[in-house]
């Protein structure tokens, strides 16, 4: 996401100035929920709502914050119950993506 951070920033610094100031600077520092539960939260609309631009980013996101992969399964095999199949499995391949990123960058 860093590259395309980069590249939002040179064109519009004000709407990344709040993305980071606002959305993660307050939005995601409140104390109603946890990091974990509002990855888990993020990961289920961008799947539901087909905003695949940034789920990759909100997948490793997840993870990092204490989601686990069987988890983040669960929660998308729900969600194909209410938003539909395509969007739960649309998630499903972001998500295997993401872990093998993550397992080839351990390596």
């Amino acid at each position: 996401m860093a590259a395309s951070t980069d590249d939002i920033s040179s064109l519009a610094p004000d709407f990344m100035k709040m993305t980071k100031e606002f959305l993660f600077g307050d939005i995601w520092k409140r104390s109603e929920l946890s990091a974990r539960d509002k990855s888990l939260v993020t990961i289920t609309v961008l799947a539901t709502l087909n905003r695949l631009e940034q789920i990759d980013y909100h997948l490793g996101l997840g993870l990092d914050n204490g989601l686990t992969q069987e988890e983040i399964v669960a929660a998308l095999t729900h969600v194909a119950f209410y938003a539909g199949w395509p969007s739960a499995m649309t998630g499903l391949t972001h998500l295997k993506k993401v872990l093998e990123e993550k397992k080839v960058n351990k390596q």
